[in-house]
């Protein structure tokens, strides 16, 4: 069994896909528009260019996203994605790249289960827990 995210960025996902991209390294493994579906019954015409579906390799795991319904409106709360790296140096490469243009809610500190950690919500409003290195 595997449990994969699946994001929503309503509008914004290929602005969200460079993001990623420059940030943490994601690479497109997938990506599909709604002109290139193959039942066109359900698709807007101003949403012909938006992405039906991508598919993101982020170190070892899978994010998969797209533009949803277009509202314009992301709502990413009660859940975090967790990004776990080996050392303290790229923690804090990935943490500055992920808050750059959104919040940070818990700066990376040493905590008693690991030498880096924390916490931000990205310029999308997706919560991100960064944890770096070895139990402190």
């Amino acid at each position: 069994m595997l449990v994969q995210p699946y994001l929503s960025f309503e509008g914004r996902c290929d602005e969200a896909v460079k993001f990623y991209q420059a940030a943490v390294g994601a690479e497109v493994q997938m990506l599909m528009r709604f002109k290139e579906a193959p039942d066109q019954s359900m698709m807007s015409p101003e949403s012909a260019d938006k992405v039906m579906h991508v598919s993101m390799r982020i170190g070892d795991s899978v994010v998969m996203a797209s533009d949803g319904r277009c509202s314009g409106t992301t709502g990413f709360n009660g859940i975090s994605l967790s990004l776990s790296v080996a050392d303290d140096a790229q923690a804090e490469r990935l943490f500055a790249g992920l808050s750059d243009g959104g919040q940070v809610t818990m700066p990376l500190a040493k905590t008693f289960f690991a030498s880096k950690f924390g916490m931000l919500t990205d310029r999308f409003g997706v919560s991100w827990m960064v944890m770096g290195g070895p139990q402190g």
